[in-house]
């Protein structure tokens, strides 16, 4: 099977498309035929070194994948080969990430694709979604709260608009000129410019603060007077700060819900219902993988990038 490999950490130059072995789902498994797989900012960590998994390369990039079932390991109960499935995987696993023709795949980690929504759709939203209701989860707000988000033209903040409003939650989110009218269709009640001045421009639509703050943008402290007292902030990366005022930081790490396929589930069945709206960049063929990090790493992407098999 072809898949993207990583043999030497650097830049998108040392990625390559090597043959390997096709896979044996085992117990609890399945081996999913790979239509799509995401590239995400975990793939750029990944193959510059700065994440290096505890094993020798090669490795497989890539964490989340949607396809078709190829093959139902032992004891795997309630699905078919042919079935459309979308997953979540670990590239730092001994077997590597999504970013391969097959995929073996643990069956809390997959959920089936609903009707009308296609694979390459599909593909974007394990991992950006299951963030997003890892941070719900984490601030544990009740209908009615005031929500802002940073980053919200990217994967994980438009999810947020969306699941968020679907919650109850008065949302204000950021963003540039030219993504204003996106925010606005995801259905923000508030829209404000983003960059430093954001916390600024925030408190002028809460004067009192929100009552918690996903920052997607990775702006750290900076967005802090956005909050109220004893507010909460959710970081999707390691937050560069110290908190104030009470204001509690939850880490969002997205690999403690790898397993959880009941959100997962959930995620498929709001895409299904149409509160989620998967956005597509641009395909790749594998043999273009480094094209793609390339796109990802000048920034400004709107949607996901995808290789397709």
């Amino acid at each position: 099977m072809k898949a993207v490999t990583i043999a030497r950490f650097g830049g998108p130059e040392v990625l390559e498309v090597r043959e390997l072995p096709k896979p044996e789902p085992g117990p609890g498994e399945v081996l999913v035929r790979v239509a799509a797989a995401t590239v995400n900012p975990t793939d750029l960590s990944l193959r510059s070194g700065l994440r290096r998994p505890d094993l020798p390369p090669p490795y497989i990039p890539g964490m989340e994948l949607a396809g078709v079932v190829d093959q139902l390991g032992p004891g795997v109960a309630g699905l078919r080969t042919g079935d459309r499935v979308m997953a979540i995987v670990v590239p730092t696993r001994p077997e590597g990430g999504a970013q391969a023709e097959y995929v073996r795949v643990s069956v809390d980690a997959l959920a089936e694709v609903p009707p009308g929504v296609t694979l390459e759709a599909a593909a974007t939203m394990p991992m950006n979604g299951l963030t997003v209701r890892r941070a719900f989860d984490l601030l544990a707000l009740p209908s009615g709260a005031t929500l802002a988000i940073t980053g919200a033209a990217g994967a994980v903040g438009g999810y947020a608009i969306e699941l968020g409003k679907a919650l109850g939650y008065r949302v204000i989110a950021d963003a540039a000129p030219k993504d204003e009218d996106l925010i606005r269709r995801l259905g923000a009640d508030d829209v404000v410019g983003r960059g430093d001045d954001v916390a600024l421009a925030i408190r002028d639509k809460v004067p009192a603060g929100v009552d918690a703050l996903l920052d997607a943008a990775v702006q750290g402290s900076i967005v802090l007077p956005a909050v109220r007292d004893g507010g909460q902030v959710a970081a999707v990366r390691l937050f560069q700060g110290e908190p104030e005022r009470g204001i509690r930081i939850h880490q969002v790490m997205v690999t403690e819900y790898a397993h959880n396929g009941t959100a997962l589930k959930e995620l498929a069945q709001e895409a299904g219902a149409g509160v989620l709206t998967p956005r597509v960049a641009e395909t790749f063929p594998p043999e273009e993988a480094g094209e793609a990090h390339h796109r990802l790493m000048a920034g400004g992407v709107r949607g996901r990038l995808l290789i397709v098999f």
